[in-house]
């Protein structure tokens, strides 16, 4: 069974900026290329951090209001403000840059944009080089796989290669990306990882499990305890 991960979605032409590219120069990018963020990176290609369009607005939201100094400001408000008065990549560029690597499964790529709260994640090889870029779109492509292509995996990779279940056993059907499974299993404890494993498919959006069994191992008495 594949487990596909984010070298199967990310985009590699990526569009990237130095250190030196002028304001305007992002914009005109970001504008060209239909993206929100590029990567900025150094001689060679490692990642440095990322400009996106909020760090660009930062200029346009002080226009005619530029922010004075405080003795006593917070971090956010600091960052906002020298942000509104860059004029380089370097300046404006959000670090250290949240990456991920080309063979990071898609959830846990999923669950690393969550938790740090960013739209996408340059992806870098061993030595901190781009080598593309995954956005939360490309993460939702493996739900455009063909429900006959789910099918194949959960059949053959879930039923035949790790639970070794014969042909005949066990129903499956995929509608949308929702799989049904449907027969009778000798183990409850088969069930259950059927079921699990199922989930775990690229592409699986939910499983309805409607199998039985015909031995409940999940239930075994513990000895010695009346």
């Amino acid at each position: 069974m594949k487990l596909w991960t984010v070298a199967d979605v990310m985009t590699t032409n990526v569009a990237t900026v130095s250190e030196e590219t002028p304001y305007r120069e992002i914009v005109d990018i970001l504008n060209t290329r239909q993206i929100s963020a590029v990567p900025v990176i150094d001689g060679f290609d490692r990642v440095l951090g990322v400009v996106s369009e909020a760090d660009l607005l930062h200029k346009i939201e002080t226009e005619g209001h530029p922010e004075t100094r405080r003795v006593f400001e917070g971090r956010r408000r600091r960052t906002r403000r020298t942000k509104a008065t860059a004029v380089t990549a370097g300046e404006l560029m959000t670090v250290p840059a949240v990456t991920t690597m080309p063979h990071t499964l898609i959830p846990a790529a999923a669950r690393l944009m969550d938790a740090e709260h960013v739209k996408r994640l340059p992806v870098t090889d061993d030595l901190g080089r781009l080598v593309g870029i995954v956005t939360r779109s490309d993460l939702l492509k493996v739900h455009l796989r063909p429900d006959a292509d789910i099918r194949r995996d959960v059949v053959e990779g879930v039923l035949h290669r790790v639970l070794a279940i014969r042909d005949g056993i066990v129903r499956v059907k995929v509608h949308d990306g929702v799989v049904t499974l449907i027969g009778e299993l000798d183990r409850h404890s088969a069930v259950i990882t059927a079921s699990r494993l199922a989930q775990s498919v690229a592409g699986v959006v939910a499983v309805e499990d409607r199998l039985t069994f015909l031995y409940d191992d999940a239930a075994v008495p513990i000895v010695g305890v009346s």
